[in-house]
């Protein structure tokens, strides 16, 4: 096969394609001097949804992690150690600073709170070598005491 087929022409490509960095100099120059015909308007748009998206992954993300090490501190206790104790903290600072941020968020992390649940049993039940069925179907949890800053799943 011809490798000049994959090659994009150059020419063709935007300055998104060539210099991300220097497009969005670029963008946001053309918005603070209200060039607004001038905005690569396609591509802006393409970067303001992946940030929301992005937003939400780290909610879920952040949130998972949390839960997974509240159920591991809730139901092996003999095995608690400052590592896990260290996670659920950096994890609980992560979501209250994307709340602080964004309130909106938190919204969004109440909304899928039961999901985030249900990936934290299956995780938890991997790393503890429990069985998933000893973690509670529902989860003992909400998103308001796992926020607390001193909260800890042995309170329960």
């Amino acid at each position: 096969m011809n490798s000049q087929l994959y090659q994009p022409n150059l020419n063709q490509l935007t300055l998104y394609d060539q210099d991300y960095y220097l497009w969005i100099q670029k963008t946001v120059e053309q918005l603070q001097h209200n060039q607004f015909q001038e905005i690569d308007l396609k591509n802006l748009i393409a970067e303001l949804e992946s940030m929301g998206r992005s937003e939400k992954r780290s909610v879920q993300s952040n949130l998972t992690v949390l839960l997974i090490h509240l159920l591991k501190y809730k139901y092996q206790p003999n095995k608690r150690s400052r590592s896990w104790r260290s996670t659920i903290v950096e994890h609980r600072r992560r979501l209250l600073i994307l709340f602080k941020d964004s309130p909106s968020l938190r919204g969004y992390g109440q909304e899928i709170f039961a999901e985030c649940y249900q990936d934290a049993r299956q995780d938890a039940a991997t790393e503890t070598q429990l069985k998933v069925s000893v973690f509670s179907d529902e989860c003992p949890f909400n998103l308001e005491a796992v926020l607390k800053v001193d909260y800890l799943a042995d309170e329960e």
